[in-house]
């Protein structure tokens, strides 16, 4: 038995492949450092969706209209909704999309979590949600309608990019539980919140935030050594380093670290921000290679995640809301990938308790 089914192959997928060896993502045959700098997030969405949803042949618009579709569910958020953490109100509204296995319904998923994630934090502060333009690209619409600003250039391409980034990545935990469900035939918003629900686990995506307050508890540069030095001796986590799956450096950290350091370059980030959290990175791995030399502990896509989205405004207990708006097409195009070709997943289990005695 492999313990949470390590090397366990239980899907035959044509959408991505995670190369852990040598740190390369390949996203429908294309590499991640290609994605990043050449598409669109609602070009990964026509991308993932080929071949398993009947596409617009003008997806922005489409994916505009979805989000300008979705936002009457918004106004029905009440006080107690509102007052749960941003996951949590974002998958009770996203319950209420209807469920089905058609265009439709993937495009109004895509949505939702673009216009859900700002109306809830904006209610929390007692403001009025701020409704969808479809004429606007999805990343600088979703930034519009959190600040009730048009963003800067360089803030719309920094959260395309991270949406680019985190679009797809093999079979983890989050896309393993869509696919369970998809696996039963109960339709794309059943598999979607099976995904959610795993995401907003801490050993999935809910590390970023913390990155933040490790940077914080550093405090200066000079810092950085000693301060995680005692943190490794208390036996604590280094956030934003190691990773199940990558035995090298995760090829989507150096995807972001270009998104961050495009917004330090437009103001959007101080100086000292970026140099302390490349400060606290470089002694971070220096001493996870003397400390754990048995142990590949490199940089992983939470680090720079934690900069990019605390830059852009979103407060850190949403970021595995931000981290759905990207993943959320990988789960359609994985579910209906389950759903039009693959079997009810059922794995056994070894049953290790007490046995009934036997009369003599």
């Amino acid at each position: 038995m492999n313990s949470g089914l390590e090397d366990v192959i239980a899907a035959e997928t044509v959408l991505s492949d995670v190369d852990g060896a040598n740190g390369r993502l390949v996203i429908r045959g294309i590499s991640l450092d290609e994605l990043v700098t050449t598409s669109s997030y609602e070009e990964m969405v026509g991308l993932l969706f080929d071949g398993f949803l009947t596409v617009s042949h003008d997806l922005p618009r489409a994916l505009g209209d979805a989000r300008v579709e979705v936002f009457g569910h918004a106004a029905t958020a009440d006080a107690e909704l509102v007052a749960l953490s941003p996951v949590d109100g974002l998958r009770a509204l996203m319950a209420r999309l209807g469920d089905g296995e058609d265009i439709g319904t993937a495009l109004r998923l895509v949505a939702a979590p673009a216009v859900f994630t700002p109306a809830l934090l904006r209610l929390r502060l007692g403001l009025e949600p701020i409704a969808p333009d479809f004429s606007l690209g999805h990343a600088q619409d979703t930034l519009r309608m959190l600040t009730g600003t048009i963003p800067t250039k360089e803030q719309a391409s920094a959260l395309n990019r991270y949406l680019v980034t985190v679009v797809d990545h093999g079979l983890n935990a989050s896309t393993f539980a869509a696919r369970v469900v998809a696996s039963t035939q109960a339709g794309l918003t059943s598999s979607v919140l099976a995904g959610l629900s795993a995401l907003k686990g801490p050993l999935h995506g809910g590390a970023p935030g913390p990155v933040l307050d490790m940077l914080d508890g550093v405090g200066t540069l000079q810092d950085a050594p000693a301060w995680l030095d005692d943190a490794l001796a208390r036996g604590e986590r280094l956030m934003g380093f190691g990773h199940r799956v990558y035995r090298v450096r995760d090829p989507r950290a150096d995807a972001l670290k270009g998104a961050v350091r495009m917004l330090s370059a437009s103001g959007a980030i101080e100086p000292g921000r970026l140099a302390l959290a490349e400060a606290v990175e470089q002694a971070a791995l220096d001493l996870l290679k003397r400390k754990k030399p048995d142990r590949p502990l490199e940089t992983n896509v939470e680090f720079y995640t934690a900069l990019l989205l605390e830059a852009l405004g979103f407060p850190r207990d949403a970021f595995t809301c931000v981290f759905a708006m990207g993943r959320v097409s990988g789960w359609i195009a994985h579910a209906r990938e389950q759903a039009l070709g693959g079997r009810l997943i059922r794995p056994k289990s070894v049953y290790v308790g007490p046995v009934p005695k036997v009369a003599a």
